[in-house]
C-alpha cells in the first residue's frame, strides 16, 4: 500500500521541516552559543581528530544542511553530508554509551541519519525548491 501523492508529500514536508529545525537549532549552537573555538575544544576532549576543522565541518553541515532540507534545496547533497556529519558522530563520539542521549548514546544523531537517508532515498517532495526547480528545467527543455 502506498500514500496518495499529496499525502506523501505533506509527510516529506512535515520530516524536512522537523529535521531541518533540530540541525539548524544544533549548528546554530556551534556558532553562536559555543563559537567554533569552543566547539573546537569540546571536540578535542572527546578525541575528534582536527578538531578546529571538524567543528566548522559540523557547524556548517548542521546549519547550511538544515537550512537546505527546510527548504528541499539540494536534498541529495545535503542529506548525504547530513549523513556523514552524524556517523563521523557516532563512530567518534557516541557509539560506546549505549543508546540513549543521557548517556550521551547515539539515539539522537541515529534517528536524524535515519530522517536523512530517508530524505535522500524518497526525494523531498513536491513542495520543495527541488521540485520546483525540476520543473523549470522541464518547461525549459520543451520550449
Amino acid at each position: 500500500m502506498t500514500l496518495p501523492q499529496n499525502a506523501s508529500d505533506a509527510l516529506k514536508l512535515v520530516a524536512r521541516i522537523v529535521l531541518g529545525v533540530v540541525l539548524i537549532a544544533h549548528g546554530w549552537q556551534k556558532f553562536a552559543q559555543y563559537g567554533i573555538g569552543g566547539t573546537a575544544g569540546s571536540f578535542a576532549k572527546m578525541g575528534v581528530p582536527l578538531p578546529a576543522v571538524s567543528a566548522v565541518f559540523a557547524a556548517v553541515v548542521e546549519l547550511v544542511g538544515g537550512i537546505a532540507l527546510l527548504a528541499g534545496a539540494a536534498t541529495v547533497v545535503a542529506g548525504v553530508l547530513v549523513v556523514l556529519d552524524m556517523v563521523g558522530a557516532f563512530v567518534l563520539v557516541h557509539i560506546g554509551n549505549g543508546v540513549f542521549v543521557t548517556d550521551n548514546g547515539f539515539e539522537l544523531v541515529g534517528v536524524i541519519a535515519a530522517a536523512a537517508l530517508l530524505l535522500v532515498a524518497a526525494g523531498p517532495g513536491r513542495f520543495s525548491v527541488d521540485h520546483a526547480l525540476a520543473g523549470r528545467r522541464r518547461a525549459t527543455a520543451t520550449v
